[in-house]
């Protein structure tokens, strides 16, 4: 049995790490912690727990929780994480991080758009935790940077293409839509009910949103060149769910019959990505709950694009269900251990 501890339990993707591990038969949690819930029933915090989980939220001692867990994940913001991983590591802890502080290759790119890291030593370390392209990696590791929620879903939708040369990597514009619980937790005015319900919005317009960096990384890697894309996220009045539209400018002539069997080509045997049938298309409805990428595409003929979209759910592939396929791959356990269950629909 691995004993694992969730710190930073108290958010949205903490408590949705703590039902995703309830059901996994090779885990058990021995710790949860929360800093400012601390000395708190979990269940007292989120009531969907009651009955199954009766921990005490505890503060953050990093030496106190290696003594009683094997493997970590820290859902915590960014400095937050890289503040306790070091100590982790260095107690020989393996670490799924759900922060950007270990997501980024290089500590200036991280610098220029978060804050000078505390730990640049690690980053070489830290694998980039995306299954579906650095599986290998992953199951070799001790620290892994959880992806991004959007980051998932724009990578997952455009890595084929990238990977095989058929799009103009300069010519790439995603534009996201996000369910609230992306913001997180905490309370914000711009997330109260009356700020949310009922509108549609843009934000972080003009290429400053902080997953931008992230997603233009891995895609350059994809491309064997850098790359530059227009990203664009909107605020949806929903729980959750993040669905991308993503558009490429084609190189040559594509049908959209060709460009999906590639698709299931690159994504063969992969049981979270699922692409569609022709003349389908993803909607966060149909993911919901669940650790699965929906991805459908069409050629656009009179623009020579192609267009490509892709659903998630973002507290699930888009953070705590790809955290805990990442424990699994670096545990040696079936993939999809604890991650079976069905959307939830309607």
């Amino acid at each position: 049995m691995l004993h694992v501890a969730v710190v930073g339990a108290s958010g949205y993707t903490g408590v949705e790490l703590l039902r995703i591990l309830h059901s996994h038969p090779q885990v058990a949690v021995t710790c949860v912690t929360s800093e400012q819930s601390a000395g708190k029933p979990v269940a007292e915090l989120f009531p969907t727990l009651r009955n199954r989980y009766h921990q005490i939220l505890e503060n953050l001692e990093p030496v106190r929780i290696a003594d009683r867990a094997d493997f970590i994940f820290t859902a915590l913001p960014h400095k937050a994480a890289m503040e306790v991983v070091p100590t982790f590591i260095r107690l020989g802890k393996r670490v799924v991080d759900l922060s950007a502080d270990y997501r980024f290759h290089d500590p200036a790119l991280y610098e220029a758009w978060y804050e000078p890291h505390l730990s640049p030593e690690l980053l070489s370390r830290a694998v980039y935790g995306l299954p579906e392209l650095r599986r290998e990696k992953i199951a070799q590791a001790d620290l892994v940077g959880n992806p991004g929620c959007y980051p998932t879903c724009s990578i997952l939708g455009l890595a084929p293409l990238l990977k095989q040369g058929i799009i103009h990597p300069e010519r790439i514009i995603v534009d996201a839509k996000s369910g609230a619980s992306g913001a997180g937790r905490g309370a914000k005015v711009e997330n109260l009910y009356c700020e949310v319900n009922d509108g549609f919005k843009a934000y972080a317009v003009g290429g400053v949103h902080r997953h931008l960096p992230e997603i233009e990384q891995e895609l350059s890697l994809l491309a064997g060149q850098p790359l530059t894309i227009s990203f664009t996220p909107h605020l949806v009045p929903m729980d959750r769910g993040i669905l991308a539209t993503i558009y490429a400018d084609l190189k040559g002539s594509h049908s959209t019959t060709e460009l999906l069997a590639l698709y299931r080509e690159f994504y063969c045997g992969e049981e979270f990505v699922r692409v569609l049938p022709e003349g389908s298309f993803p909607s966060t409805a149909y993911v919901k709950g669940s650790n699965c990428c929906d991805i459908g595409l069409t050629v656009d003929r009179r623009t020579g694009r192609v267009v490509i979209v892709a659903a998630i759910d973002n507290l699930v592939k888009g953070a705590a269900g790809q955290a805990v396929q990442n424990m699994n791959i670096m545990n040696g356990f079936p993939e999809n251990q604890g991650l079976e269950g069905l959307a939830l629909f309607p």
